[in-house]
């Protein structure tokens, strides 16, 4: 056997050998305790909503899954850790909707979310509602939309900041609709509420939880709810595409990610365990009361639904002209 041959074969065996070692840590997976990383604070809805999830699946692997809080830049912090990390299942990301539109907020990022990341299931979606003051002359979606045509660049809505689900869902209306409000973005979910309860700005959208109770008080009025389907928390609020508004769905969403060469099985056996925790009724129960329909979907369905994400809220910043920061 020749030097080139030898070496060859040598390096064939330790492939062999590796892969081999790969597929047996995997058929046996989880060895030990898993990180999942929150590129969010502590306390936060996508926080909570990871700990609860989470909680059921070491349960079912009689592991601990460790929630590890790295929050920062619109948890692009957390989410380069997790591209970093060793692709054997142990190092996971739980993480909201605005990581579809990562690469148009943020500029000198260090990863492409497509290309780097591994969806796992979808967990959850949320839709949100479009409050808007009692004061606003409007009974409707179709009433809002002709307010807006007869007085462009008028209207305000709030929003927790540029870039986040409020902003790019009343973009996307702007879009659907052919009308022009004006953005007043605000630093958080709450101060955003505070801003329409008091007539500051016009009308926001929100998600469903957060305004029950100033709806029920008479402080807010709801036109519309951004999802194809009617909310559980408001089932007698109309959708957009019931008020005329054609093909327009908006979501928040939540769900599990692992680094980009994790190997099937261990994905499999991750979406399985997320399936499982999601049917559990205390769960269920307690996720949908916060205005969250389940959803568990399989690696191939997250993967085609984040890639839809990708194109068409990229579609929509561009439209609203936001540039990376």
């Amino acid at each position: 056997m020749t030097a080139v041959a030898y070496r060859f074969t040598r390096k064939l065996v330790a492939i062999t050998v590796a892969l081999l070692a790969a597929s047996a840590a995997a058929q046996n997976y989880p060895l030990k305790n898993i990180t999942l990383v929150v590129g969010y604070p502590p306390g936060g809805g996508t926080d909570l909503f990871a700990r609860a999830i989470s909680q059921d699946m070491g349960r079912q692997f009689d592991k601990q899954i460790i929630v590890d809080n790295r929050s920062g830049a619109a948890g692009n912090i957390g989410t380069e850790f997790v591209v970093k990390a060793p692709p054997d299942g142990y190092t996971l990301l739980y993480t909201p909707s605005p990581i579809a539109v990562s690469k148009v907020l943020s500029k000198n990022l260090h990863f492409d979310a497509q290309r780097d990341l591994r969806p796992i299931s979808m967990s959850i979606s949320i839709p949100l509602v479009l409050a808007v003051h009692p004061s606003l002359p409007v009974k409707n979606v179709k009433g809002l939309i002709a307010l807006a045509k007869a007085k462009p660049g008028t209207l305000t809505y709030s929003s927790s900041g540029i870039g986040n689900s409020g902003h790019f869902t009343m973009v996307l209306l702007n879009a659907s609709a052919g009308i022009d409000t004006r953005h007043v973005p605000y630093r958080g979910a709450a101060p955003s509420l505070t801003s329409v309860i008091s007539g500051e700005t016009q009308m926001s959208f929100l998600v469903p939880p957060l305004v029950q109770a100033h709806v029920a008080s008479g402080k807010l009025h709801l036109l519309a709810v951004s999802s194809r389907k009617r909310s559980p928390v408001f089932p007698d609020l109309p959708t957009m595409q019931e008020q005329g508004v054609r093909d327009y769905e908006a979501l928040q969403w939540h769900g599990f990610f692992a680094p980009a060469a994790t190997p099937d099985a261990i994905i499999n056996t991750l979406h399985s365990a997320v399936v499982k925790a999601l049917a559990r009724p205390e769960l269920k129960a307690r996720l949908v009361a916060e205005g969250g329909e389940i959803v568990g979907s399989t690696p191939v369905a997250f993967a085609a639904f984040f890639q839809q994400e990708v194109v068409k809220w990229t579609e929509v910043a561009k439209w609203a002209g936001v540039q990376p920061e």
